[in-house]
């Protein structure tokens, strides 16, 4: 809003101050003293008023009631600022400075949009494959676009089989079924990560033991998952299963994780729900355990609205998930159960907008590798430290995650999440490690270092996930951005 098309002094006849309504459009004026300093706003009930009370349209604003309007001043936050619009039901906000003088008026509809996380990202081609689902009355579970996702996705990853599920949660789930983990069975499963990797496990009524992550991408352990499987052969007690968690768009260090399994023969599940598209050592996130899954939630890179993948280069394995998927209905032209099954298949709905959503993937990853870039940019200077991308794959950044070197500032990632909060922009702590949820209270974890040092514990500690949609506007990113240096210039002590 340019406040030099609405100021006005009570010199200013009504119908010139009509007139200037009418083109600013906006709905407020701005009166003025003769020093320029505020005064109040002025609406075109006010206008009415006047008139009400027999001014003419060459009277002035002189007799226009003395008020005090609602204003900020210098400091304020958007969430203040939204605060006292919804408090006195007023839709602008003159912003003073110490002088008394407007330096600009905020508007509600500018105030009242939040900046997300990571929201979806939808283009054209998703309407053309639900469209022809509409069409065809494919409405139902299972359908031409059921298969063709599980073609094009396993092809884009380069894996032999895929089974579209209902969630990566779900595929996670049946991974552990079909390798036969069964209650009372132990599953190592990496620490730092979403509950929906561990959850699977107590399905099962297996036991889960929590393997710490590495330094360096943030991923499980080698270190700490070789003290762990040593530890469980000398107790007679190996894990029916591994499952590693690719974090925040970003492989783990599978080489040497494999060899250990492969050592032991215990299986090796990748949980690549937030890693689709990235790469280790050119072969895609996902491909390298016997099975893999991945996530089409409404946050993640592509999405279905709901939906997940299990992958695997062993055909046998996706057959039985499939009948898993379906009840368990067995090849009979009644309905014959012989096994305990689940409802876990897409619909193929939701497959069509994945299909839609598989043609520009590389453009979203391109999006939030962009992102990164410019985060590091952004921040660069600052006692924070970016998720570092280790040479031995590609990472597709599905979230931006940094975190703060407290060692050199009195700014906390508390402090961080406030202050973006403020401004309506949606910022996270790095995953709540699940060895420290009251959940899993007692369950068995397997640290890092040697001596104890938790390296998951300290990343919750000080993480903090940024805003990371493909989605998310330069002028979007320059607020957070902004945010962020005016905090540590403000208030953090630095070295």
């Amino acid at each position: 809003m340019n406040i030099e098309n609405i100021r006005v002094q009570r010199t200013t006849t009504i119908l010139d101050a009509l007139s200037m309504l009418d083109k600013a459009g906006c709905g407020i004026l701005l009166l003025l003293r003769p020093d320029s300093t505020f005064e109040r706003t002025i609406t075109d009930g006010d206008i009415r008023r006047l008139l009400l009370e027999g001014k003419g349209m060459s009277d002035t604003l002189e007799s226009l009631r003395v008020i005090d309007s609602i204003v900020v001043e210098g400091g304020y936050t958007r969430e203040a600022a939204l605060g006292m619009m919804n408090q006195y039901k007023i839709n602008h906000l003159p912003v003073l400075d110490a002088n008394g003088l407007v330096e600009r008026v905020l508007e509600r509809s500018e105030l009242d949009e939040q900046i997300l996380m990571s929201t979806p990202h939808l283009g054209s081609w998703e309407r053309e494959f639900v469209e022809e689902a509409f069409r065809t009355n494919w409405i139902a579970p299972l359908g031409p676009n059921v298969d063709a996702f599980e073609r094009e996705l396993a092809d884009y990853v380069g894996t032999g089989h895929a089974a579209a599920l209902s969630s990566g949660t779900a595929a996670i789930h049946l991974a552990l079924h079909i390798l036969g983990v069964s209650p009372g069975d132990r599953v190592f499963c990496s620490s730092l990560t979403f509950v929906a990797s561990a959850n699977p496990i107590l399905y099962r009524g297996a036991i889960p033991v929590f393997i710490d992550s590495e330094p360096e991408s943030w991923n499980m352990s080698p270190q700490a998952l070789a003290r762990a499987l040593a530890a469980a052969k000398c107790n007679g007690a190996l894990p029916k299963a591994v499952i590693v968690v690719n974090l925040y768009g970003q492989s783990a260090d599978l080489d040497p994780l494999l060899a250990l399994c492969n050592r032991y023969g215990v299986p090796l599940v990748e949980d690549a729900a937030e890693s689709l598209g990235a790469t280790y050592k050119n072969k895609g996130s996902g491909t390298l355990g016997v099975m893999g899954v991945y996530s089409f939630n409404g946050n993640k890179i592509i999405t279905t609205s709901g939906g997940g993948m299990l992958v695997s280069d062993n055909e046998e394995y996706i057959r039985k998930a499939k009948y898993l998927a379906t009840q368990g209905r067995e090849p009979a032209p009644h309905y014959e159960h012989v096994e305990m099954a689940y409802n876990y298949r897409m619909s193929n709905v939701l497959a069509g907008i994945g299909r839609g959503q598989m043609k520009v993937i590389e453009e979203r990853i391109a999006s939030r590798q962009e992102l990164y870039r410019r985060y590091c940019e952004g921040l660069q200077g600052l006692p924070v430290r970016m998720m570092s991308e280790p040479s031995y794959g590609r990472c597709t950044h599905w979230l931006s995650a940094m975190t703060v070197d407290t060692a050199n500032t009195d700014i906390r990632p508390k402090d961080i999440l406030a202050a973006l909060s403020a401004e309506r922009i949606e910022a996270r702590p790095l995953w709540k490690p699940m060895h420290l949820q009251p959940l899993f209270a007692g369950a068995e974890y397997h640290p890092h270092g040697e001596d104890g040092a938790s390296v998951s514990d300290r990343l919750f500690e000080l993480g903090v996930c940024l805003p990371s949609g493909s989605n998310l506007t330069t002028p979007q990113l320059e607020r957070v951005l902004e945010v962020i240096r005016r905090l540590f210039s403000t208030s953090g002590r630095q070295a």
